[in-house]
């Protein structure tokens, strides 16, 4: 690629990263030889993986001790490759070493409540609740189930369960009973932490009929604590129920559990929009790590730093964001709508509490745009040195609209990676520029790449993202899956001995230049399983979003294939403007716009308007449910969507048979 970057970081910028004094450290400290550039400390982190990720445990000061002789063994196998065998940490004691008048959480709602604990409070409280669940039979291995808001008593059950070697798993209190039972009863927690309530968009919601349904359904629940989130609403008298108050009254409970390198800490889930949902098991060592190396490293976050990300407890970036706690940082938690009680919200609290580093979804900075918010002309943002979005692929034009509305002179790191590995395979970096439209490396230690159907490697082509050697944060395996068949199928079928993610990509080269260095930026054009395939030609449906957001009127849409006369032709749904109806005017301005920046095939043949687009629970569209429902096959886990109703609107279209 010869395109110029839309934003270079400054000299001070790089010398000041950290990410340059590890290089640094890496040949004066220890002996490295790194080649130059980025792209050469990558390829040397890829090509000697024991020395890299051992140089990440020396370089944070984990915690912890380990066996040099095994950092890496059977590292020629995937799945089977074993990560610092003999080692022992703990995940909580690695987060809670802040100092401890430091601001360690600042908490602020919807609704204006705003708390805040320090990392000395955060200890002590986390101590406590530990003391409670140890006192009811919690131990190493045992699973803590949180329905909870994304608040400080989330952070806190979450310490105080991985302090005693126990798993962590939770969901938002957005998600419904079935979507709630079918992750909680997979797992059988022992213990169920959750809210009375939350409030989302001016409402507030009772969650407590599905709190006691759902505790009924957990045969080995031997305690409930109770949150009172939300004060119209109170708890009834219950059977082995605490409240949150009475649990954080008892005596702390001593250190912090030794845990081997691959024992469990997380338990998340997939979407569960094709079935049951998977209960991927994540390790202590790999999540700390990987995190580690992306928060310090690639997001150049320091104990300075107030780091936000728009999430609920429902999604992996909220395991990512109470990381940040690992570098001494403030985490800010956001709980309520992005966009309520005013548009402004979010970028209320950027100027309110300093925040640095700020993350949200594509969708909300694309919401943003067709708002008209400037928070450059509205917002004194000057702390603010990065932005993040993940969660889709983050248009070009917004890319535009984040350098021209919200701030010049910042690193905007589009990321991608996921629940599968907790973490991302692409992500931002401080010392490199940016590229209108693309991701700007891959991660340190993470050997991706591009396959084409061949199971070739290319660059400058579409094809599937890959990873083919081990990394530690690989999911331990899947709950329930003894002989880890279901895991091996999950992400080894496709290629034997290669990780397959399901992201439909592309890797861009850009040569080294006089003034910028030489760098591999990645595209994201959607999941390879909802890639469309009109006349045999492979389209991301990313590609077709990216052009149809230009287009004024349209809110957001959705492209599927559907089966027709022995090929596939290209259906698109949009959701648009209020009191604005799909015309033939607009269907030709559509097209046209799709036309004139793309090809061709990427033309609809079909567009259809809808009043709202079905999406999970962690706001991701969902193209193969209504793939399924236009095609008359039914859609195996409603429960799974945030919205199921909406599908409604995709059904029996008479236009789908013309």
């Amino acid at each position: 690629m010869t395109t110029a970057p839309i934003w270079t970081p400054s000299t001070d910028r790089i010398r000041n990263a950290r990410i340059t004094r590890f290089r640094n450290w890496l040949e004066t400290e220890k002996g490295h030889a790194i080649p130059e550039g980025y792209e050469g400390l990558h390829q040397w982190s890829v090509d000697h993986p024991e020395a890299f990720w051992e140089s990440i445990w020396q370089f944070f000061d984990v915690r912890g001790q380990y066996q040099p002789s095994r950092v890496l063994e059977n590292g020629d196998r995937m799945p089977g490759a074993n990560w610092f065998g003999g080692a022992k940490l703990n995940f909580a004691e690695n987060l809670l070493r802040g100092e401890p008048d430091k601001v360690a959480l600042i908490e602020q709602r919807e609704d204006g409540r705003g708390r805040q604990l320090t990392y000395g409070e955060l200890r002590e409280l986390s101590a406590r609740l530990a003391g409670t669940l140890q006192a009811h039979g919690v131990g190493k291995g045992d699973r803590v189930a949180g329905f909870v808001t994304n608040g400080l008593e989330a952070v806190i059950g979450m310490l105080a369960t991985a302090r005693l070697g126990a798993v962590w798993s939770s969901c938002s209190p957005d998600f419904g009973y079935q979507g709630v039972l079918e992750r909680f009863g997979q797992i059988e927690p022992k213990v169920l932490i959750a809210v009375n309530g939350y409030q989302y968009n001016g409402k507030k919601l009772d969650t407590r009929e599905r709190i006691d349904a759902l505790a009924g359904e957990l045969p080995g629940l031997a305690l409930r604590i109770h949150i009172d989130n939300q004060g119209d609403f109170p708890w009834d008298e219950a059977e082995g129920a605490v409240s949150w108050t009475d649990a954080l009254a008892e005596e702390p409970a001593a250190g912090f559990t030794p845990m081997a390198f691959d024992d469990p800490l997380y338990i998340l889930y997939s979407s569960g929009t094709t079935g049951a949902p998977k209960c991927i098991v994540h390790g202590v060592g790999g999540t700390l790590l990987q995190h580690l190396k992306e928060l310090g490293l690639h997001t150049d976050v320091g104990r300075d730093d107030v780091v936000f990300y728009y999430t609920t407890c429902g999604w992996m970036m909220w395991n990512w964001l109470v990381s940040t706690l690992a570098t001494g940082a403030t985490a800010l938690l956001y709980d309520g709508s992005p966009m309520a009680p005013e548009t402004e919200v979010l970028w209320n609290l950027a100027e309110e509490h300093g925040i640095t580093v700020f993350g949200a979804s594509a969708k909300f900075y694309a919401a943003c745009e067709k708002n008209g918010l400037k928070p450059a002309e509205t917002h004194a943002l000057g702390p603010l040195r990065a932005v993040l979005s993940t969660g889709s692929p983050l248009a070009h034009e917004s890319f535009d609209y984040i350098y021209n509305a919200i701030k010049q002179d910042l690193c905007l790191a589009s990321i991608s990676g996921g629940t599968d590995i907790v973490s991302c395979f692409a992500l931002g970096n401080p010392i490199l520029p940016v590229y209108r439209g693309e991701l700007q490396c891959i991660g340190l230690g993470m050997d991706v790449g591009i396959f084409n159907d061949n199971g070739e490697s290319v660059t400058e082509e579409k094809g599937e993202l890959v990873c083919r050697q081990p990394f530690p944060c690989m999911p331990v395996g899947f709950w329930n899956d003894p002989d880890g068949e279901r895991f091996r199928k999950a992400y080894f079928a496709q290629f034997p001995g290669v990780w397959a993610h399901g992201d439909f990509g592309e890797i861009r080269e850009h040569p080294a230049t006089d003034t910028t260095p030489a760098q591999r930026g990645m595209v994201i054009h959607g999941r390879a399983d909802a890639v469309l395939n009109p006349g045999g030609v492979r389209i991301g449906t990313a590609e077709i979003y990216r052009q149809v957001e230009k287009v004024d009127a349209v809110l957001e849409s959705l492209a599927v294939g559907q089966q027709w006369e022995n090929d596939v032709r290209v259906v698109l749904f949009v959701r648009l403007r209020e009191g604005v109806e799909l015309d033939e005017t607009l269907s030709r301005t559509i097209r046209d716009t799709i036309r004139a920046n793309t090809t061709p095939r990427h033309v609809p043949a079909k567009i259809l308007q809808v009043p709202d687009i079905p999406r999970t629970l962690s706001g991701k569209i969902v193209e193969l449910a209504v793939r399924n429902v236009i095609h008359g096959e039914p859609v195996k886990n409603r429960e799974a969507l945030a919205n199921p109703e909406a599908l409604e609107h995709f059904a029996d279209r008479p236009e789908l048979a013309e």
